[in-house]
């Protein structure tokens, strides 16, 4: 089990914002585009290394619901039907902490595959 836990999870009212309060203090705002691009499902890592997805087109994603899964994760439904992602809180934490630095990653590999992450 993590040492942190959310106190808080608010989807905000265009649901394309997930914000995080943990209970160390810490806060995380994470765009809903990072989370389905970035979502530890099979659909987009893969069954083992190297089939990890590039995801394009979702941009405009947004967050339809949230539910819990345990104690230790929530799972998150995007309004694009994807919703085998269960984020655990110690991945939310690390999307709040390296986040910017993953999507910055993904942007690149988009580029490389000339996809975009606007549908087309």
């Amino acid at each position: 089990m993590s040492d942190f836990w959310p106190t808080e999870l608010k989807v905000s009212k265009d649901r394309r914002m997930l914000s995080v309060s943990f209970n160390d203090g810490v806060t995380a705002a994470l765009p809903a585009e990072m989370l389905r691009v970035l979502s530890p499902s099979a659909e987009v890592q893969g069954h083992g290394p190297g089939q990890k997805v590039t995801v394009p087109g979702k941009r405009e994603v947004a967050i339809k619901a949230v539910a819990p899964t345990g104690n230790y994760a929530v799972r998150i439904a995007f309004d694009d039907g994807h919703d085998s992602g269960i984020f655990t809180w110690t991945y939310l934490r690390e999307l709040g902490e390296s986040g910017e630095a993953k999507f910055a990653e993904y942007e690149r590999e988009l580029a490389e595959k000339g996809l975009s992450r606007d549908r087309r």
